[in-house]
């Protein structure tokens, strides 16, 4: 079944992980890159996973260095890469859960909570991509898959909040505070939150948790905004 892309699945969240069917099947790190650059940015020819991947060696030794890793990964690995000759690619029903993840995300632009909410927040706090990595491509896609995290977050949380749903509000806005603290609409929505809940006090300890760290870290003051929503609280 391994041999034609099948049973495969791919972890890029948390921790790098390839499991066939029900095992775990060791890869070298070297070749866990390799893996890695064609599951996050699809097929690619060799000239342009040269210069992602050995940026800083001559054409020769880095064209040299992805045969090399392109043979290990199909002598250990059968049926997860597909060498079309110019273009290297991942078998296309290798499961990969980073793209599950964005699929979750394009979903929730397009057309806002559909289904199960308190999954979609679990798989999305979850969701942080290879840490531990510090290649420079690595760093750009931790950096933009995070963004897209963060306004997901903000999607659950307005849409939550609207629809009463206060618990998930609260939970959407916090995780979009762990990934930036000083990210003043969740702020406000988890403020409105907190407050429609009866929980004043949390509302603006919040508050005040916010006005703190935006002196500390920019010398500046909350927006007159959101100041009005603890306005009236003592």
């Amino acid at each position: 079944m391994g041999n034609d892309g099948y049973g495969f699945q791919l972890s890029l969240l948390q921790s790098w992980q390839l499991r066939r069917d029900t095992d775990v099947v060791p890869v070298a790190g070297r070749q866990q890159r390799l893996i890695a650059a064609l599951a996050i940015n699809g097929p690619r020819p060799r000239s342009f996973l040269v210069g992602l991947l050995w940026p800083e060696c001559r054409e020769s030794r880095a064209l040299e260095s992805l045969r090399v890793s392109v043979h290990l990964v199909s002598r250990q690995v059968p049926g997860l890469l597909i060498n079309g000759g110019t273009v290297l690619s991942l078998g296309e029903l290798v499961d990969v859960d980073l793209h599950r993840v964005r699929d979750q995300i394009r979903a929730l632009r397009r057309s806002g909570l559909n289904g199960n909410v308190a999954s979609c927040l679990h798989e999305l706090r979850d969701a942080e991509l290879l840490p531990g990595w510090y290649d420079d491509w690595v760093l750009f896609e931790q950096s933009r898959l995070r963004q897209d995290r963060l306004h997901a977050f903000h999607i659950i949380a307005r849409e939550s909040l609207a629809r009463c749903d206060y618990e998930s509000a609260l939970e959407a806005s916090e995780a979009a505070l762990e990934l930036e603290p000083l990210y003043e609409s969740a702020v406000a929505l988890l403020i409105q939150a907190q407050r429609q809940q009866g929980n004043n006090a949390a509302a603006l300890r919040a508050f005040e948790r916010y006005r703190a760290k935006l002196k500390q870290d920019m010398g500046l003051a909350p927006s007159e905004g959101v100041r009005r929503l603890v306005a009236d609280v003592s």
